[in-house]
């Protein structure tokens, strides 16, 4: 992104570009988590077993690990209105063969069309708004952001539980098609273009090797607690092998300046802590997400459509801060906020792992809210303060390396907690056990192991500086003046 644009925020508004780019990213994260409670019933429908129907969200996962490092390169060679265009015109191909899908493998189809576009929009968004917005106001926009990326992925399984109660698992992407369709059409028309293509050639070799070695090793931490750990761990191997040789990859062509992920990204220290701390509190937000379901559902017998309500409270308080939270971080800076919320996170996790079959429900509402809002409290300040270390050039390559991060993070996660709790429990019922009592215990030690990592999180925060750059002190004493307020919009 080299040139500099003339759709700079007037002061205190959000540019209408990242309204547009954020509706847009609203609608395809919602699709992401549409079809969680879709499970069995596609197991009827389409004659598949459970394992299998489980594809549908970690074929998803797979294709946006493995295409998320290359929107880097891809957002610096082609304009923003393309980009757009690209990305909403694979995701509604994909929506449109999900929809019409005549067996479990054109589903399958359709969901990594799907991810293909998903992929792009939340680098595109990102590397668009660190662009256009100034930096003392990139707190308050990121809150916007972080309102639709959080209340999207709580919204999903609420409204499949709606749907699934009427409908057929088909309407989960008949009815997504004509709002993808219309947002699409809008964001088209009002769409302006930011900065200038850069020109240069794909190294098709990086290609194949991120998408072997990402795809890989999400793969294979998908496959932990299915049985042989032999499998997993042989593809994981694999998959951290390719990833090494994609590292020594791009080293070589930074010397020329054309490399797929520029990992001179990491040379930047805010950025790299940054990093380090979205990944940890995702793999620990992710456990989290996994594990309460399970809970609800095969523990306490709730219906999804139960469990949907229950959750989405928090997932609603998250995105409902996220404005004041941006707020607060352009007024004050980011340790006032990313050291209690990590905090926050440690207490929320900490209470979950004394979770019981008569643990009342307000408990579970409320530890679920804390949790929530303390991450609300840690991602905005963190997203803003790593991609803000960056220079301008980099910005799409940032982008892109914390989407992947946050993939492989979620796989790990997700595999880290089943992997333990179906362990603990195997081991208690071959000791006697009752069953229910054993996944009780294997769940609440899955919660302890998600607790114990999210003090790293800790940790990393107070390493945190409180800002990414040196904003001038003509800025901040005019952010800090009372005549100065913050336009909502």
């Amino acid at each position: 992104m080299s040139a500099q644009l003339d759709v700079r925020p007037t002061k205190r508004r959000t540019p209408v570009v990242i309204r547009l780019l954020v509706l847009a990213t609203f609608v395809v994260i919602l699709n992401e988590t549409i079809m969680i409670n879709a499970i069995p019933r596609l197991m009827t429908d389409l004659h598949v077993t459970e394992i299998a129907a489980q594809w549908v969200s970690t074929a998803f996962m797979l294709a946006m690990a493995a295409i998320i490092p290359v929107t880097g390169w891809f957002l610096q060679r082609v304009s923003t209105r393309r980009a757009y265009a690209i990305a909403m015109s694979v995701f509604l191909a994909g929506t449109a063969i999900a929809a019409v899908s005549p067996s479990f493998a054109f589903l399958l189809v359709g969901r990594v069309v799907q991810a293909g576009g998903t992929a792009v929009m939340m680098p595109l968004l990102m590397t668009t708004l660190m662009t256009v917005v100034d930096e003392r106001d990139r707190g308050r926009v990121m809150g916007n952001v972080t309102l639709a990326i959080s209340v999207a992925p709580a919204m999903g399984p609420v409204i499949s539980g709606l749907v699934l109660q009427i409908a057929s698992w088909r309407w989960l992407f008949v009815l997504v098609l004509p709002i993808a369709a219309g947002v699409a059409w809008f964001g088209l028309r009002n769409l302006e273009n930011i900065g200038e293509p850069e020109t240069g050639s794909i190294d098709w070799l990086s290609v194949v090797l991120a998408a072997l070695g990402f795809g890989g090793l999400v793969y294979g931490l998908s496959l932990f607690g299915q049985g042989s750990v032999v499998e997993p761990v042989s593809i994981v191997v694999a998959g951290i092998a390719l990833i090494g040789a994609f590292v020594w990859r791009q080293i070589m062509l930074q010397r020329n300046g054309t490399p797929l992920l520029d990992l001179r990204t990491l040379t930047h220290g805010a950025y790299t802590k940054g990093l380090i701390l979205m990944s940890i509190a995702f793999l620990a937000m992710l456990g989290a997400t996994m594990l309460l379901p399970l809970y609800l559902q095969n523990l306490r017998h709730l219906s999804p459509l139960e469990t949907g309500l229950l959750v989405m409270p928090g997932g609603l308080a998250m995105g409902l801060l996220g404005p004041t939270i941006g707020r607060v971080f352009d007024r004050f800076g980011g340790r006032i906020l990313v050291i209690p919320g990590s905090i926050g996170i440690t207490a929320a996790l900490a209470g979950l792992t004394q979770l019981s079959l008569s643990t009342p429900y307000w408990i579970l509402l409320a530890l679920h809210i804390l949790l929530m809002l303390s991450l609300a409290a840690a991602f905005t300040p963190v997203f803003t303060l790593s991609l803000g270390a960056l220079p301008e050039h980099l910005y799409s390559h940032g982008s892109s390396m914390l989407g992947t991060l946050q993939q492989v993070a979620a796989a790990f996660g997700t595999a880290l907690v089943i992997t333990v709790m179906s362990s603990r429990a195997t081991s208690l019922i071959a000791h006697g056990t009752d069953p229910i009592a054993a996944n009780l215990n294997g769940l609440q030690w899955a919660f302890v192991v998600s607790a114990g990592l999210s003090v790293l999180v800790i940790v990393t925060a107070v390493l945190l500086p409180n800002r990414s750059g040196n904003t001038p002190l003509e800025e901040l004493a005019e952010s800090d003046s009372p005549t100065t307020e913050l336009v909502d919009d």
